[in-house]
């Protein structure tokens, strides 16, 4: 099979690492990719926003399956257009991408679907926003309508964090377009955990829980990223959890969109806070989590294409996923200054010390190749992923990967994992 893989980040990296693990892939191509997928196959200089392009080449070289990595490709509906020329696609249509691409699109859905998440209203009106928020209390949450990479959604602990976030979005349109309707909403308390299931259209087969950090800081403070860490599985939403979850925040939404005649197929990630009251979703994506999706990998023991072939052609249900029961941890390793101005253009020393370590994997997003060094080119740049016997053991050997890599300015978390840990004290 010939398989395109549509992205450039940490995320993508991963996938194209277990897809050139199948014995079924011919040749893979990574769109636009970075210094780490170039290992993995051959990276295309196509964005992964230029549908048109993509589609060509995809006929051109006569593409079997494309692996759509980010969300933003979906929103714009790369899956209905490979649809016309007849390329399967592991990704949702444009309709059903919108539980990612809308949030006031996202909270209907559920309010329909009877998925349990907060009380909210969506405005487009700035005054009437304003209005409606002087009625409510803090904490307060407000979110971007459309896609922000990761960093639309503000939680405001005061009545003046709520009006500037708002003000900064509809009329500092700090998110441009994205924030021109906004969803304003109450404010959950509990943990958050991160819950993926692959999705046929009917069937679905759930992955391993997992928990994101997408704060900044320590003790997730300062502002919010596209993620600096992940770890799976979860305790605060153990195995003997699943189904019961699973009818709660992703059956209803697949069979509500098969109903309305949008098959959802790919993967689903809820979003989830684990309230007093019940696991509520906090967001819907539609694609792996970045990164979830590195943590994951790690531990799928499943051949991916197979998997998501199954997903495209209706067959999930004859494929039991497999997966390992170490344990997993990814550490992003960021630009200084990230999520707002960075330099690029670093090298970076260490990669192939740290991926020599027993059971580590260094996951790319940042990079670029410069006369065959690796250098900086993003905000997040690596993703150190490990397995371990158990949560600590995951932590100490990331960390020890960690220890190995420099790049000028390198910036990480070092508490990623410590909440999961807690359970065992």
């Amino acid at each position: 099979m010939n398989i395109l893989v549509v992205g450039s980040g940490g995320r993508e990296h991963a996938l194209a690492w277990k897809i050139k693990q199948s014995p079924l892939v011919k040749k893979l191509y990574i769109a636009p990719g970075n210094g780490g997928t170039a290992q993995e196959g051959e990276n295309v200089p196509i964005s992964a926003d230029d549908i048109p392009e993509l589609v060509k080449f995809a006929q051109d070289k006569k593409i079997d399956l494309v692996v759509a990595g980010p969300e933003l490709p979906l929103v714009l509906g790369l899956k209905n257009s490979l649809d016309k020329a007849g390329i399967p696609c592991f990704g949702p249509g444009a309709f059903a991408a919108q539980l990612e691409g809308s949030k006031a699109f996202a909270k209907s859905l559920m309010a329909e679907a009877e998925v349990p998440t907060a009380d909210f209203k969506a405005f487009d009106d700035y005054i009437m926003a304003k209005e409606y928020l002087a009625t409510q209390k803090p904490p307060i949450v407000i979110k971007a309508d459309g896609l922000a990479a990761g960093k639309g959604v503000i939680i405001a602990e005061t009545m003046e964090e709520a009006q500037k976030a708002l003000e900064d979005m509809m009329v500092q349109k700090i998110f441009g377009a994205a924030g021109e309707r906004v969803v304003i909403e109450e404010a959950l308390t509990g943990e958050e955990a991160s819950f993926l299931a692959f999705c046929d259209g009917h069937n679905i087969a759930f992955l391993p829980s997992s928990q994101d950090h997408k704060r900044i800081g320590e003790n997730d403070t300062g502002p919010n990223t596209g993620g600096m860490g992940a770890y799976s599985p979860a305790p605060i939403l153990p195995e003997d959890k699943f189904e019961e979850t699973a009818d709660l925040v992703i059956k209803p939404v697949i069979q509500h969109l098969e109903e309305m005649g949008h098959p959802f197929k790919g993967v689903l990630y809820a979003g989830l806070m684990i309230t007093d009251s019940g696991p509520k979703v906090l967001e819907y994506n539609v694609r792996f989590g970045d990164p979830e999706c590195q943590p994951l990998l790690m531990r799928l023991e499943n051949d991916l294409v197979e998997v998501m072939l199954a997903c495209v052609e209706g067959t999930l249900n004859k494929i039991p996923l497999k997966i390992n029961p170490k344990h997993s941890m990814c550490v992003v390793l960021a630009a200084k200054g990230y999520p707002g101005s960075y330099a690029k253009g670093h090298e970076i020393s260490g990669i192939e010390e740290a991926d020599n370590l027993p059971g580590v994997k260094v996951f790319h997003a940042g990079t670029s190749l410069k006369n065959g060094q690796v250098i900086t080119n993003g905000g997040r740049v690596l993703g150190v992923t490990a397995l371990g016997d158990d949560l600590k053991q995951a932590k100490e050997n990331a960390y020890a990967a960690v220890s190995k890599i420099s790049f000028q300015d390198m910036y990480f978390r070092r508490d990623i994992g410590d909440k999961g840990l807690r359970y065992n004290e």
